[in-house]
């Protein structure tokens, strides 16, 4: 789960979205300095702490991954200003190291493949595109709720009709310094072990 803070263009305000909701519906209620965005149904979309940095040690600006600290330091914020939400997150990455188990053509398109990919804890279904994914490689996994570093969140989806739980990154979709341009994902070394987060 990743909490986002950026002082210079939005003032000392952290933003800890949970879920995408449509913006015409979003209603809002105030803690305090907590702001609780939910939708018409009462679901919780994220929420806004102002004052960020007399509640919480935030050592980096932009996304930054919710750890135990972290998320110890927002329960007692949100105690101070009288809102008593369980904030039971999944700190669990977003990118882990994947092993592609299986790969198979997709019925209803030439240039996708269907891989079934282990991440340790689960295995997912995930539609690829990319020329070089094959069987037996260990790969970079965005697990559904990951946000790119471009901006776009992952989500489960259907792929000309196959379901897809994830994507199978590239080097120049994390961002890695360096990519290269041609298409392709990162097909790691075998120093890398199933399951574990992926730092970029």
């Amino acid at each position: 789960m990743d909490i986002f803070y950026n002082p210079k263009a939005a003032g000392d305000v952290l933003i800890i979205p949970i879920k995408d909701g449509d913006r015409y519906t979003i209603r809002h209620e105030n803690y305090g300095d907590v702001t609780k965005i939910t939708d018409e149904q009462g679901d919780i979309l994220g929420y806004n702490l102002f004052s960020a940095s007399t509640y919480v040690d935030l050592n980096a600006t932009g996304k930054i991954a919710m750890n135990e600290s972290l998320l110890h330091q927002l329960k007692e914020a949100f105690t101070k200003n009288n809102l008593h939400d369980s904030l039971d997150f999944d700190l669990s990455s977003s990118f882990v190291v994947g092993y592609v188990k299986e790969k198979e053509q997709h019925e209803n398109a030439d240039k996708l493949s269907v891989c079934q990919v282990d991440t340790g804890d689960e295995q997912l279904q995930i539609v690829c595109g990319a020329p070089n994914v094959e069987a037996g490689q260990k790969v970079v996994v965005a697990k559904v709720g990951a946000v790119m570093p471009g901006g776009m969140k992952i989500k489960a989806t259907e792929l000309r009709g196959v379901p897809s739980n994830g994507m199978i990154c590239s080097q120049k979709e994390l961002g890695l310094p360096g990519a290269p341009e041609e298409k392709g994902i990162y097909v790691l070394d075998e120093s890398y072990e199933t399951g574990q987060p992926f730092e970029f």
